[in-house]
């Protein structure tokens, strides 16, 4: 019996699946995800815009503040009015509890800068024992009374104790 020689036959390969644009291009990926962590970092941290008062250092709590010319209004009152607006618009359409976690105000800060970006408050107390004391129900109190006050599409309030710890936070 005679055998016809095999004729190899060429064999299919299976198509490999597309990898996606990202897997192909590593090295352009990764510089995009700096870029983007860049410009996210410098949105967060205000632009790189320097307060007016805060003496070039972008913080409230420990910088110095400039000397006020005569006739401007001390910075210092600027905050215990924002502080007092507070208590009044509080004292006026607050709940009971609300009303009485707001007499602990102390100082508050960024109120009246508002562009509905990315803004940011500060509202300061006597309380102690930051997020995990006995008043962090306190400083819910104080922020969703302060969402009440002020409406920012986009702002962000902090609520302190008074050693600098961080009490509450919520959006306004």
């Amino acid at each position: 019996m005679h055998t016809a020689p095999q004729q190899s036959m060429p064999q299919a390969v299976p198509p490999q699946p597309q990898r996606s644009w990202f897997a192909r291009h590593k090295v352009l990926t990764a510089v995009g995800a700096l870029i983007a962590v860049g410009v996210i970092g410098g949105i967060a941290s205000g632009g790189g815009k320097e307060s007016e008062d805060s003496g070039g250092s972008g913080t409230a709590v420990s910088a110095p503040r400039k000397k006020t010319e005569p006739g401007q209004a001390d910075a210092k009152s600027a905050d215990r009015s924002q502080a007092r607006e507070f208590a009044d618009f509080v004292a006026k359409n607050g709940t009971p509890p609300e009303k009485a976690a707001v007499g602990h105000v102390t100082k508050v800060q960024g109120a009246d800068e508002q562009n509905d970006v990315l803004d940011s408050a500060e509202v300061w107390t006597d309380y102690t024992g930051g997020m995990m004391g006995p008043h962090a129900s306190d400083g819910k109190l104080i922020a969703s009374a302060f969402a009440d006050w002020k409406n920012s599409e986009n702002g962000l309030v902090t609520v302190y104790d008074a050693e600098g710890e961080i009490l509450s936070n919520g959006n306004f």
